[in-house]
């Protein structure tokens, strides 16, 4: 190949490198020194430990047979609620089973005689609460190790908390519960108890924390996965600002506050930080509410003169 013809690609090559990084460079200056104006506010901040979770009863109680025998009848059904005493299923034990069976071959006065005389043994609610798992039907013969029915006296949402965060975490505090299937739906809830025993999830410590809901929707099932935000410090009135205003200076936090004379850089002041979250930071000392801050506009806004193509690319000379 001609040799003119390669120095003249390198050439080319060079331009168009170069005017790419320069194009950057003055993109990102630009971008840098553009400001705008931001007026401190007041509101409520709050500082939260986010995790997950599980809907759980807290006490879930599974209801055996005294004696063996088979279902007579079942009384209830799953999602029911019970108070303690009322009867579950009516059961013959085995002896009466075999009785009535042989009173039934012969005559039905002796089977009602036996019916009466021998009485159905009663299953009963040991305690008050719903009826979540229903396990039997009539006719089936159980024994009593079988599981007939497994009664839970309320929904309560077990929180999985880091072994970092479990020390910032305590009973009564306030907590906002949502469920996966269902995140248009937000419950309130508290701080019940701290489990102190710990537990290995996919190679992270944690600590299971009971949350027990104020309300409980009912599409609430023992098993749902939750997430979980517990309020561990709040402030109410106080002084905000976008958390990017606030920068770092010879190991100082400052924010850019515009100046009376209406300047364009403004003038740095020193503040004290508090409480943050995702979008806003509490100024506790430095500034007041209705104070306007410079906040750095870092937003992609193409060049002056750029048309609607790349503005990095070479423009068209106007004819």
């Amino acid at each position: 190949m001609n040799k003119k013809v390669l120095v003249g690609a390198a050439v080319f090559f060079a331009v168009i490198v170069f005017a790419v990084v320069w194009g950057m460079t003055l993109w990102k200056q630009e971008s840098a020194t553009r400001l705008r104006e931001v007026q401190a506010g007041t509101g409520t901040i709050r500082e939260t430990v986010s995790t997950t979770g599980v809907v759980e009863p807290r006490n879930r109680l599974k209801i055996q047979s005294s004696v063996a025998g088979r279902v007579e009848e079942v009384l209830v059904d799953e999602g029911v609620m019970v108070t303690k005493g009322d009867r579950l299923a009516l059961l013959s034990s085995t002896e009466r089973a075999a009785l009535l069976d042989a009173a039934r071959l012969r005559d039905k006065k002796e089977q009602a005689y036996w019916e009466t005389v021998y009485s159905k043994a009663a299953i009963l609610a040991p305690i008050e609460g719903q009826v979540i798992v229903r396990s039997i039907e009539p006719g089936q013969t159980v024994t009593t190790s079988d599981s007939l029915f497994v009664l839970s006296d309320r929904l309560i949402v077990i929180a999985y908390v880091d072994e970092t965060d479990i020390g910032r975490v305590s009973q009564g505090q306030d907590a906002t519960i949502t469920l996966d299937a269902y995140q248009d739906i937000v419950v309130r809830g508290k701080v019940e108890h701290i489990h102190y025993e710990s537990h290995l999830e996919n190679n992270v410590t944690i600590y299971h924390v009971d949350i027990i809901p104020e309300t409980i929707p009912k599409v609430f099932r023992s098993g749902m996965s939750a997430n979980i935000d517990i309020v561990v410090d709040e402030r109410k009135g106080a002084v905000l600002i976008p958390a990017g205003a606030v920068q770092n200076h010879d190991g100082q936090s400052v924010v850019m506050v515009k100046n009376p004379q209406g300047d364009a850089q403004g003038t740095y002041v020193k503040v004290t930080t508090g409480l943050q979250d995702e979008d806003v930071i509490e100024i506790r000392e430095g500034i007041e509410a209705g104070t306007t801050i410079l906040v750095r506009d870092d937003s992609f806004v193409l060049p002056k003169n750029s048309g609607s193509g790349n503005p990095f690319l070479p423009q068209r000379k106007k004819r």
